[in-house]
């Protein structure tokens, strides 16, 4: 379990946490609409009842508690403080929480649930103040007599707020009500009474003249003379603007958090039991039990891969049975130590674990324990600092700064290494200092190919060498730029250095801007994708400009151009139907399908084409260009299904035609058609047809077309199935056919053999359906030993209880192509590239709200590169549960 969702689940969170959870996992169960929780801030729900102190229950960060000046100014009541009489509630330290996060997405919403004492109040009265003194705020939110006033400072406002943004008169009344202000990152400032907008009005400017020393205070001015009474029910602060939907949501919800409801409470208990099961049970059944005792193996006639057959039991009698740890066959194993019979047995934790859950009722929630959605747990997770590959820094140069240098970046900069399927996963994007060096020689070599001084022209006219003002903004207009993001003022400062240097050495105005460019493209900010965390390494919310890149390097491999900038700089992409417009537009971009390629190579791994060498005396007419030919077939075959026809992508598994050179076409046994790369129809040759009947995949089994390699690639790959590595010392090297034992009957006598069969099993026969081909390629009827090669076989899907019979290679594709598990599992792979970091448990339900959302759109790779966009995975925090808001 990460520690995020270990924090999630603590005792101490508060309602609102757990319902944003059960808005997911329960389903259709009835429960209180659930409180809006992304981006909060702080929540304060008065509910404690006594004593001087508010607590901050949004379980964001450092809580942000509140201290009560005078405790008998102040009555409390069941879900609410009543300010009978002037007083300051104020935080003992700045709210910098607030303030930073704020700042840094240029949005906020205040929310009050509250009851004015009289509808005389003035000055305006400070109900919801991050301010210092009567004439210097951030933020507060106020009554004026009959209206609601808010004064919100900006770049383009007075230091105190003004013009200020007010509701219409005869608003306040003393009754209950839901005052809720918002200004999105575009500058569109609303209020809300009930639900309803009352007041809109553009607010212009940037959050990021905010005092960070401000403290937060309620019904009073840091100064006490700005006293506001009256009842205050609940108050809440979010670093962005919510939706009308989401305010709407909220007032549904109410001004209590009705912890007492005993609908809610069992809500919230079913919830607990579920998530329980997921990231603690499941997986540890996954990785401990299903060896022996899934669908395929159900050692024992025992399988816990599914419910009812878990409950079902073995041959010994109940494995499981609800509430009663001592009737449980499973519990007496594990407690025994005869379960798991090989390997480490399992810890006191894990024992008790096991123990917990079926004393309550063993509550089970998934349709299937599917050993592939634990893989990851505890090695990968949030991703907010991600060092460019080769190819994406080779499009972030050609892109901001139009130099091609494709060709010395991949002769100088080490290779980026494969982990986990792919050379873009996060973890394994190391820097040392041949890095630095190479990055710096690089960044020398692109300025030296620019026309320095046109390019400044797009940000500043000016020539002259100056430390003033017009060079700042110079420097973060071509900063904003380049680096992909706003620059601070530390940064500003520290790049306009350059210019003053280079002028007290007497240089020009040309030299400082070279050498500013050279810094920046050698920067932290240029070489790696950073996203902001806060001082307690929590993640801060993502802002236009992150999320903006995070678009680009999906879809395109490359940074955020002038329309998406745009865009981030007006505030749009936090309208998810902006961002869909966006993605859909960026999709028509010849960079989406560079992007698309560079998943199908890391997913194929092609790159292995260019070392392969097979053995010449089996092979004597094999040439390097062959494996040339092979990559272009596929790629040029992957172009056609995906981008020219907008097929499913499943159908690259059984789409009856190919691309071939006449060498490779001869090498199929085709007849070659002309020079250089033609399209073959392979309607009436039923044994082609697919990416797995294709050399650049089939050559992943070696020279001897092993059954282990293929079928380990089919299982992995394309099912995403899981099986252990092989004992260590164990001799791994294929075993070569010769007369009378082909590679087929090899495999079947290491099935035969019972401690090989409980893994291969799993593998080997899904490259039954393969064995006509032989290490390159070619197609043939007999092996060169004359042993008869057969084309059928099985296919036990991961999770199935039964195989699938095929009789023919062309059955295997279609059987392939129709099957969900392989539907799904394209997902998964296409999602860890657009990620760049493998997916763990807490990722499953999010990816299966992708797989809908694409299949529900055709199944193509835009539908699943929108689908991907659109998700919680790209759209929230990084240090959220993975989770829905209704």
């Amino acid at each position: 379990m990460t520690s995020t969702l270990k924090h999630f689940i603590s005792g101490n969170r508060i309602l609102v946490c757990l319902l944003l959870f059960l808005s997911v996992s329960l389903g259709s169960l009835p429960a209180a609409t659930p409180r809006v929780s992304r981006d909060l801030q702080v929540l304060y729900t008065f509910d404690a009842g006594k004593g001087d102190v508010v607590r901050d229950r949004s379980g964001v960060g450092q809580p942000l508690d509140l201290k009560i000046e005078k405790p008998a100014a102040v009555h409390w009541k069941k879900g609410a403080l009543v300010v009978r009489k002037s007083t300051k509630i104020s935080s003992t330290i700045p709210a910098r929480k607030i303030i930073n996060s704020i700042k840094r997405a240029n949005g906020l919403t205040v929310e009050a649930w509250l009851k004015p004492a009289n509808d005389r109040q003035k000055g305006p009265a400070r109900i919801i103040s991050l301010s210092g003194n009567p004439s210097k705020r951030n933020l507060t939110l106020g009554q004026e007599g009959k209206q609601y006033d808010v004064r919100l400072r900006t770049t383009s406002t007075s230091v105190n707020g003004n013009p200020s943004t007010a509701t219409p008169d005869k608003f306040v009344k003393t009754v209950l009500t839901h005052v809720v202000y918002t200004r999105d990152a575009g500058g569109t400032a609303r209020i809300y009474i009930n639900g309803q907008q009352q007041a809109k009005q553009k607010v212009f400017g940037k959050l990021r003249n905010w005092d960070k020393d401000f403290g937060l205070i309620l019904a009073n001015e840091k100064t006490g003379d700005r006293p506001w009474l009256g009842e205050l029910h609940l108050v809440a602060l979010f670093s962005r603007a919510l939706t009308d939907g989401e305010v709407k949501q909220n007032f549904r919800a109410g001004a209590t958090s009705k912890v007492d409801s005993a609908q809610t409470k069992a809500a919230l208990a079913a919830a607990q039991a579920r998530y329980e099961f997921e990231t603690q049970v499941a997986p540890l059944l996954a990785r401990n039990c299903l060896d022996c005792h899934d669908s395929a193996a159900k050692k024992g006639r025992l399988d816990l891969s599914r419910k009812a057959a878990a409950f079902a039991g073995g041959e010994s009698g109940k494995a499981i049975v609800p509430g009663k740890t001592g009737d449980s066959l499973l519990w007496e194993q594990i407690k025994s130590g005869a379960m798991p019979p090989e390997g480490e047995p399992l810890t006191n934790q894990e024992k008790n674990i096991l123990k917990q859950w079926i004393d309550k009722g063993a509550v089970w929630s998934v349709e299937l324990i599917d050993p592939a959605v634990y893989v990851y747990e505890g090695r990968a997770g949030a991703v907010w600092l991600q060092r460019l590959t080769i190819p994406e820094y080779i499009e972030t140069v050609r892109s901001a700064v139009g130099v091609d240098i494709a060709q010395e970046a991949h002769a100088l900069l080490p290779p980026d290494l494969r982990a986990d399927g792919f050379s873009n996963t996060a973890y394994n994007l190391n820097v040392d200092l041949k890095h630095v060096e190479i990055y710096a020689r690089l960044a020398e070599i692109i300025v030296d190919r620019m026309d320095v001084m046109k390019f400044a022209s797009r940000f500043s006219k000016s020539r002259k060498l100056s430390t003033d003002d017009t060079m700042r903004k110079f420097i973060a207009d071509m900063g904003k730029w380049i680096l992909r993001g706003p620059l601070d003022d530390r940064e500003v400062t520290t790049y306009s250095g350059i210019a003053t240097t280079v002028a007290s050495a007497g240089g020009d105005y040309q030299e400082a801007v070279r050498l500013t460019i050279e810094a920046m493209l050698q920067s932290p900010r240029f070489i790696y994708r950073i996203e902001n965390q806060r001082g307690d390494g929590s993640a801060w919310p993502v802002d236009e400009y992150e999320l903006a890149s995070r678009m680009s390097y999906i879809i395109w491999g490359g940074p955020p151009d002038r329309e998406l900038m745009r865009a981030a700089d007006a505030g749009e992409l936090h309208d998810r139907g902006l961002i869909e417009k966006q993605a859909r537009r960026m999709l028509q971009d010849p960079r989406a399908v560079n992007r698309s390629l560079q998943f199908l190579s890391e997913w194929l791994n092609l790159d292995r084409l260019d070392n392969l060498r097979p053995d010449r005396k089996k092979f004597p007419n094999w040439n390097e260009a062959l494996a040339a030919d092979m990559r272009e077939e596929t790629q040029a075959f992957f172009k056609e299904i995906i981008w020219e026809q907008n097929r499913p992508l499943a159908d690259l598994l059984n789409a009856q035609l190919t691309f071939a050179t006449p060498d490779l076409a001869a090498h199929y046994g085709l007849k070659p058609k002309g020079p250089g790369l033609k399209r073959y129809d392979l309607s009436s040759i039923p044994a082609r047809g697919g990416l797995l009947t294709q050399g650049s995949v089939l050559t992943v089994g070696g020279d001897e077309a092993s059954m282990v390699t293929r079928g380990l690639f089919v299982m992995q790959g394309v099912l995403r199935g899981v099986v252990k590595d092989p004992p260590p010392g164990l001799d791994i090297t294929p075993v070569p056919s010769k007369p009378g034992l082909s590679q087929r009957r090899i495999a079947e006598q290491r099935l035969a053999n019972e401690s090989c069969s409980g893994c291969h099993i799993r593998f080997e026969p899904l490259a039954f359906g393969l064995e006509k081909f032989d290490g390159l390629g070619a197609f043939h009827e007999k092996d060169e030993h004359g042993n008869q090669l057969r084309e059928d076989g099985e296919i036990l899907f991961p999770g199935a209880a039964k195989p699938v019979a095929y009789q023919t290679s062309a059955a295997l594709m279609n059987l392939l192509a129709e099957s969900p598990r392989v539907q799904k599992s394209i997902t998964w792979k296409v999602t860890q590239f657009a990620l760049g970091r493998p997916l763990v448990a807490a990722d499953a339900r999010i990816l299966d709200q992708i797989h809908q959302a694409t299949q529900k759109n055709g199944g193509t790779y835009a539908s699943l590169m929108t689908a991907i966009v659109l998700s919680d995975l790209v759209l929230k925090t990084k240090t959220e549960p993975h989770s829905s808001e209704k």
